[in-house]
């Protein structure tokens, strides 16, 4: 069980990297916080933008805050404060964001 939380945010992080490749771009990515995008524009609520939001993960003060998906989805993770990371723990993660993927391939985001 991991509890440094800089070794629980690298271990995540290399985790949700390999979603670049599926038509994610990373926002900030930096040693404290990394976070992904859909790389194409996309219609929301009538009006153009930049990019969706899906998840990101930032070191806070005493955890490693989750965030998954865009407000505007149902399935929306609000933030999972993560103080010590195991393999369960790190499966739910995997788990959530593919789920998460599969949304945003059925919107066609990605």
């Amino acid at each position: 069980m991991k509890t440094d939380l800089i070794e629980i945010f690298q271990t995540i992080r290399a985790t949700l990297q390999p979603y670049t490749t599926l038509g994610f771009n990373d926002g900030t990515n930096s040693d404290q916080k990394y976070d992904l995008w859909a790389a194409s524009p996309a219609q929301q609520d009538g009006e153009g933008k930049s990019g969706v939001f899906f998840l990101s993960i930032e070191i806070k003060d005493d955890h490693v805050a989750f965030e998954l998906l865009p407000d505007s989805i149902p399935q929306h993770e609000r933030t999972m404060f993560i103080k010590e990371l195991d393999d369960v723990t790190l499966n739910l993660i995997e788990d959530k964001v593919a789920a998460g993927y599969k949304i945003f391939k059925a919107h066609e985001w990605v």
